[in-house]
């Protein structure tokens, strides 16, 4: 959803930002509603997620997993490494990392609907996941320090954020020298009209 010439499309961030909420909320609260996107356990299928990498994740975390793909293609994570996971809703994700990584790793995620960090949190307590942890916020300015992450993952999120470069620039802070990126997300083949950039119900359907 990138913009003619590289500029940042004109739409209400706040608008926007409460829309993908409000959308992301109900998929926390009701993840068995259905909706116009894949969920769950039938997603983690589709998107190529291996059985034993699900094995002890909580069905809390599963059920209201709402990727676009499969970050982990890109590479398994290595044992000790510290692992930001970026728009990490109901914690699939991080549990996963959390697994690879390790007692001698740590994952924090990072999200901004409450519905989602309530699940998540909870999906970690109910596995016993005790070197993950999930922070309020956003990913034009995350709650971590500069070159702090060995490995940022991030899953169908990059595609929400209008100002593209600015969260990369966030992941690249935060990321240490030689730090590696794995994302999954939507890529559209041929440049969006301008109009429709600045449409809310485009975003988030």
């Amino acid at each position: 959803m990138g913009s003619s010439g590289g500029g940042v499309p004109r739409v209400d961030r706040q608008e926007l930002r409460e829309a993908i909420q409000r959308e992301y909320e109900e998929v926390a609260q009701h993840p068995d509603q259905g909706f116009h996107f894949h969920t769950g356990r039938a997603l983690t299928r589709i998107v190529g997620y291996e059985d034993a990498w699900l094995e002890d994740i909580p069905e809390t975390a599963i059920e209201s997993f709402a990727g676009t793909g499969n970050p982990f293609r890109m590479g398994m994570l290595n044992p000790g490494e510290r692992v930001l996971d970026v728009g990490s809703g109901a914690g699939i994700d991080s549990l996963i990392a959390a697994k690879q990584v390790g007692d001698q790793g740590r994952v924090v995620g990072v999200d901004m609907t409450m519905g989602m960090l309530e699940r998540a949190r909870r999906a970690a307590k109910e596995g016993g996941a005790i070197n993950v942890e999930f922070r309020e916020g956003h990913m034009e300015d995350l709650p971590v320090e500069r070159d702090w992450a060995d490995v940022v993952i991030s899953n169908g999120v990059l595609n929400l954020a209008p100002d593209k470069d600015s969260a990369l620039c966030e992941f690249e802070r935060v990321l240490k020298p030689g730090g590696r990126l794995q994302i999954a997300d939507i890529l559209v083949t041929k440049e969006v009209p301008d109009g429709a950039k600045q449409k809310i119900d485009l975003w988030t359907g």
